[in-house]
């Protein structure tokens, strides 16, 4: 469980309410349905998805609020859990022969190190495994990034779709100029759709869209990791070069834990 995108949605919205009952001087009622207008909501939450359902295609409209869900509980990834893991491999191929790492491979969960051991295993010439391994994380890398720069494209939308509801707003004041008391209201309401594009693209679009980009760059930087391992496989290093080549693809408060993990590299696609 990722604690940092739960703590930070909470703590921003008590931040925000509270910043609004204190300007309504602590008349609770009063400020915040000062703050709510359906219509509003409406033009700013409909129009920001139908523009991103117009930019992209219904199978990746619909996959990328999937993606949210990645935010709070992102793939769980243990680079030292994934070099002891390469380093075994490298232990077994160094004593028993490459041949060997097919019943190895056959036990793993990892799909993306099962597949390079099996390329391994089959003679594949070790300029190809690493041209299939980098494709695979290439495209990988570009999916991913794809459903981060949707929520961009998102965050773009809300404060212009806050924008247009902002101007319906100042033209149906504008028709009632000849009612001085009806300016207020009308003039806050174009207000509010406003505030709620800046709160749509900078407390939640805008961050999803990073974090996601964050842990896409973990997953791909903890599959290099084992791209690397099994080309030193393939190549017949020693293990023990092995793991000190891996450990420096690792933040040095993290190289302290190869050897003493369960060697279960874990991990996942999306």
């Amino acid at each position: 469980m990722e604690f940092g995108t739960l703590v930070g949605l909470i703590l921003g919205t008590i931040f925000i309410l509270l910043s609004i009952i204190i300007l309504g001087e602590f008349n609770v009622g009063y400020a915040l349905m000062s703050f709510v207008d359906y219509p509003s909501l409406m033009i700013v939450i409909g129009g920001t998805l139908a523009a991103g359902l117009v930019s992209a295609k219904l199978k990746n409209f619909l996959a990328s609020f999937k993606a949210i869900g990645i935010t709070f509980k992102p793939p769980t990834l243990d680079p030292a859990g994934a070099i002891d893991t390469v380093v075994q491999l490298a232990n077994t191929a160094r004593k028993e022969g490459v041949l060997a790492l097919e019943e190895s491979a056959t036990n793993m969960d990892d799909q993306f190190l099962k597949k390079g051991i099996m390329l391994i295993v089959d003679g594949t010439d070790p300029e190809l495994v690493k041209g299939i391994m980098e494709t695979e994380l290439g495209y990988t890398d570009e999916r991913h990034g794809g459903v981060a720069t949707f929520y961009e494209n998102l965050a773009t939308y809300a404060p212009s779709w806050g924008m247009i509801g902002t101007m319906v707003g100042l033209i149906l004041m504008l028709g009632q100029l000849e009612d001085p008391n009806a300016l207020g209201p009308m003039m806050a309401v174009a207000l509010t759709t406003t505030f709620y594009g800046c709160i749509m693209a900078n407390f939640l679009f805008n961050p999803i869209a990073s974090k996601l980009r964050d842990i896409s760059k973990e997953e791909i930087l903890f599959k290099t990791v084992m791209v690397e391992g099994m080309l030193s496989i393939q190549a017949g290093e020693n293990p023990r070069i092995i793991e000190e080549k891996l450990k420096s693809f690792l933040a040095p408060a993290l190289r302290g834990d190869v050897g003493g993990s369960k060697g279960k590299p874990g991990g996942a696609d999306e």
